[in-house]
């Protein structure tokens, strides 16, 4: 009863935020940069240029006295970008590994309220927090894996509470700038696996078509503006998980209005490879120790006789 209640008054809030939600446009987010060429050399020169970038911007920030971004800007330092811009609430591309060899290359997309002042700041439940516990992860269960992951926050997120993030308009603009990179990894003979968080799942859906990868895995996922695995025409393996303590269980899988985002990806009717995520909640999933954690690294290592279902 309580579930149906909660539900209910969920669906009443779609409805009533219908007509604002429709008429925001999705946030304008910058042209992410091209990918280098994927040799140690324009890898480094990247690295480099973008590391310069964002010591200019926390000087930026602690001069106006955005201590918060100063202090996150400060965490970046010494780590490899091959994307930044300190605009709005900004962009970050982190690489965590040899790019340059790689032949496998894992993409962790993150939801809402991500910005460049929470990109490590929440530790594994944040894009790079998560990034380095993967890689942790991945060595402890295959070291010398010729793997790279990337801890992309590559579009402008939508706020959790917020009409823009029962809509996929922010999803839209992320799946356009997500899409190029995929293909130009896949160009340089990468395979290459998304890992996609909460809204993220959105925008991982709406740029699956058609897209050179191996696996698509989803979590946390509130829908995927797609009614089955089939409807989003991609030849990946689909995988779905949720940890029985995540909060996102009681959100309504409708689309009412042009707002929500359509069935569970969990249930056995949407054709997703189901994988176990134990009982951490909404932010728990690269927790370190987690069975979420080891299914996704064994995902992002493209082993799917690892993963538990």
């Amino acid at each position: 009863m309580r579930l149906r209640r909660f539900s209910a008054v969920v669906a009443a809030g779609i409805a009533g935020l219908a007509t604002t939600a429709a008429m925001l446009p999705g946030h304008p987010v910058d042209r992410p940069q091209p990918l280098p060429a994927l040799t140690a050399r324009a890898l480094d020169a990247r690295y480099a240029g973008d590391s310069r970038l964002i010591t200019r911007a926390a000087r930026t920030a602690d001069q106006a006295g955005d201590t918060g971004l100063a202090r996150a800007l400060g965490q970046m330092r010494g780590q490899h970008f091959i994307d930044f811009n300190p605009r709005g609430g900004g962009l970050a591309v982190e690489v965590i590994g040899d790019l340059a060899r790689a032949r496998r290359v894992v993409i962790l997309v993150p939801g809402s309220d991500t910005s460049l002042t929470t990109f490590d700041a929440r530790g594994s439940a944040s894009p790079g927090g998560a990034a380095h516990a993967l890689a942790a992860e991945v060595h402890r269960l295959h070291p010398g894996a010729s793997l790279a992951i990337i801890a992309w926050l590559g579009y402008a997120t939508p706020a959790t509470l917020s009409p823009g993030v029962l809509t996929s308009g922010d999803a839209g603009q992320g799946a356009a700038a997500l899409r190029p990179l995929v293909d130009d990894l896949a160009r340089h003979g990468r395979q290459v696996a998304l890992l996609c968080h909460s809204y993220g799942s959105v925008v991982c859906a709406l740029a699956a078509p058609h897209l050179p990868v191996t696996d698509i895995a989803v979590f946390g996922s509130p829908g995927l503006d797609a009614s089955s695995v089939r409807s989003l025409h991609s030849s990946a393996r689909v995988w779905a998980g949720r940890g029985t303590g995540d909060w996102i269980r009681y959100a309504p899988h409708i689309r009412l209005l042009g707002l929500g985002f359509g069935p569970d990806p969990t249930a056995a009717a949407f054709g997703a490879r189901r994988f176990d995520c134990g009982s951490g909640g909404h932010s728990g999933y690269f927790k370190p120790g987690s069975v979420a954690l080891r299914n996704l690294a064994y995902i992002a290592l493209g082993d799917p006789a690892g993963v538990t279902r």
